[in-house]
């Protein structure tokens, strides 16, 4: 269908978002020209998609629901900054038609799908119905109450928004209803619309995904596919173009994705960019899963491979532009990790926290195509503080080369030597996830995370702990007392020099260094083959039989973070003496990050077993359950329904039988 509207002038963007998307739609707009206008939440005062907008408008509250999905208060900010066109991001309000409407509506250009695209695809329930009537292949929608044994596993999933929330696997009848009503809660917090319907679920599937763009004179592009099958929690986690598995099945299968892409898109009339996302098998089968009516996170990879620059297309498309030339086509490989500010091996949680230090090596370019390299579309820097209102997404980083591989290998070397101080993050996971043979063959799918659990995945790499706290000891002593060098001692002694002593904690391990200076240089209590080179308070060099290596130190409040080629060592400095009064009790259950509580399952006095969920917490928009740590009587449960707690408020205390 053309659409004969005349173009539009666009001289000023409002990016109805935060963070690394909004910093990415201001690079393409400031190399276009254009105005820009950021919005922030008081949680989001610093943040630096705020210092780099022309001008900024705030929104009060520090909640979603206060600030960045309130469409009224978005409206009224363009008008008050002068903005002529709106940029929605990703998440929040990106896939809501009625905040769409408001913004036409109010005599603005809607940098995106119209709003009834939106809305028919918006719901999964409704989408599907269009894609199989439009040919599109589909997996059936299951009624939650007329599930029998012979349908499971399922996969229950919220009708409107994706991200991985309101997504719940369901193996057990009796598990059902439970997971029904926890994606419905956590689908309302997140979408404002509670609808959630089940599907079947395959357990080894791959995530294939097609890039649309498409304008408002009949052309429509597909842009290459993706694979994004390494997720947790329904999330994505590493994505690339093109998809291996594409490439392995060869044959037609790669066509026949872009054009059931591009049906889906000619199914709904859609203008501007979209994903029609596919759930793929090894045989080259694939079904319809869900479009998202936006731009997709993993847009760089895309961008890398076709030499496009997405943004830029959407910009054109909503001021009625007509695409041109011929459909860009893939060249080379792109692989995009996303690092986040969590913990992958205690169950993928998300950590607070200042970013003391955020430094990512051998960047050739940033918010927009790259050549030959390593791109970097951040949303953090030194002195940005990761709260628990939004998600924990610090940054993605995307490497582009030649052949997969070697785009595989240069990305996990620019994270080994990424530098992130301040806050736990996947960092590591990420690293052994690019360098396993499965991934490195193709054939990881979604099922990887379960198969390979991120603590069996990073076991045995990175930095040796032990290793790490005689490299803070020596960067310690020399902060006090000036470098330390290679036969260079303190000063004469005439009788030997005893071992002085630091301890640290690398997480619950203890670990005390004892070294000292003798006639023949450093020496540490049973840790032969070491010897220094020399030691500053920020570098540490040491020969580790024979071999020479360089370490960074940096330090915050009582951590020391040791950065090297192998990796990194975060510590934390233990004082000689503890206070009793600072103990907890054992069986003690702290909250792990600031959040509500949602939803209690015992009561004082219950008797439970290990691993039992006790209560869920719900912080930057998903739900975390609160499990027993052991076989046990819950002692004490001081928190209700709908309290907010802090990092470190007790929660429960499970009394085991020998307490």
């Amino acid at each position: 269908m053309t659409d004969l509207r005349p173009a539009t002038t666009i001289t000023s963007v409002l990016v109805a978002n935060r963070g690394e998307i909004a910093r990415r739609v201001f690079a393409t707009c400031r190399r276009r020209g254009l105005a820009t206008v950021a919005v922030f939440s008081d949680a989001d005062a610093g943040s630096p998609h705020v210092r780099e907008a022309d001008s900024a408008v705030r929104l009060p509250g520090v909640t979603p629901a206060e600030t960045y999905l309130r469409g009224d208060l978005l409206v009224e900010a363009a008008r008050r900054a002068g903005a002529d066109a709106v940029h929605p991001g990703y998440g929040f309000l990106a896939e809501n038609a009625g905040f769409a409407r408001a913004v036409i509506e109010a005599g603005l250009t809607w940098i995106g799908p119209d709003p009834e695209t939106i809305e028919v695809m918006g719901s999964k329930v409704a989408a599907k119905e269009r894609m199989a009537a439009a040919g599109v292949p589909v997996l059936g929608l299951l009624d939650p109450d007329a599930i029998t044994e012979a349908d499971l596993p399922v996969l229950v999933k919220a009708s409107a928004g994706g991200g991985g929330r309101g997504m719940r696997i369901v193996r057990t009848l009796a598990d059902l209803p439970g997971a029904v009503a926890s994606a419905a809660r956590e689908a309302g917090a997140a979408f404002g619309d509670p609808t959630v319907f089940c599907e079947r679920y395959l357990e080894a599937g791959h995530h294939v995904e097609v890039q649309i763009m498409a304008d408002a004179h009949g052309t429509v592009w597909a842009l290459g596919e993706r694979e994004c099958s390494l997720q947790r929690r329904h999330q994505k986690v590493i994505e690339e173009a093109p998809s291996p598995l594409v490439d392995r099945i060869g044959g037609d299968l790669r066509e026949r994705l872009l054009a059931a892409g591009r049906d889906a898109a000619g199914a709904v009339g859609y203008r501007g960019a979209g994903t029609v996302e596919f759930l793929a098998d090894s045989r080259g089968g694939f079904w319809f899963l869900e479009m998202n009516t936006r731009l997709q996170v993993e847009h760089p990879v895309t961008e890398c491979v076709t030499g496009t620059d997405l943004v830029a297309l959407q910009l054109d498309v909503a001021a009625g532009v007509a695409l041109r030339g011929p459909e860009p086509a893939m060249t080379g490989h792109a692989v995009e990790a996303r690092l986040y500010a969590e913990s992958p091996a205690d169950d993928w949680r998300p950590q607070t926290g200042t970013v003391v230090t955020f430094d990512v090596p051998g960047v050739t370019a940033r918010f927009g195509p790259a050549e030959d390299g390593i791109r970097l579309d951040s949303g953090v820097e030194d002195g940005s503080v990761v709260g628990t209102h939004y998600d924990a997404m610090l940054a993605k980083v995307v490497a582009y080369a030649p052949t997969r591989e070697a785009a595989a290998r240069r990305l996990a070397a620019a994270l080994r030597r990424t530098r992130v101080h301040g806050v736990t993050t996947n960092r590591d996971l990420l690293v052994a996830s690019l360098l396993h043979p499965a991934f490195l063959a193709g054939t990881a799918d979604t099922s990887f995370y379960a198969t390979h659990p991120p603590a069996s995945l990073t076991a045995g790499t990175g930095l040796d702990p032990a290793l790490g706290a005689v490299v803070a000891a020596l960067s310690d002593a020399a902060a006090g007392r000036g470098p330390l060098l290679r036969g260079v001692t303190s000063g004469f002694r005439n009788i030997p020099v005893g071992y002085r002593s630091r301890t640290y904690a690398a997480g619950d391990r203890e670990i005390e260094v004892r070294y000292r200076f003798g006639r023949d240089g450093l020496e540490v209590a049973g840790m032969s083959g070491l010897t220094l080179v020399e030691a500053g308070a920020a570098t540490v060099v040491l020969d580790v039989d024979g071999v020479r290596r360089t370490w960074t130190v940096g330090r915050f409040d009582d951590r020391v973070v040791v950065d090297g080629p192998q990796g990194t060592a975060e510590l934390r400095r233990l004082p000689r003496f503890t206070d009793p009064s600072a103990q907890l009790p054992a069986g003690t259950l702290t909250a792990p990050m600031p959040g509500t509580v949602v939803r209690v399952e015992v009561k004082a006095g219950d008797t439970v077993v290990a691993d039992q969920p006790l209560l869920w917490l719900e912080a930057m928009k998903m739900e975390h359950v609160v499990r027993a740590p052991a076989d046990g009587t819950v002692t004490d449960l001081p928190v209700t329904v709908g309290q907010q707690v802090g990092q470190g408020t007790t929660l429960a205390v499970v009394a085991g039988p020998d307490d």
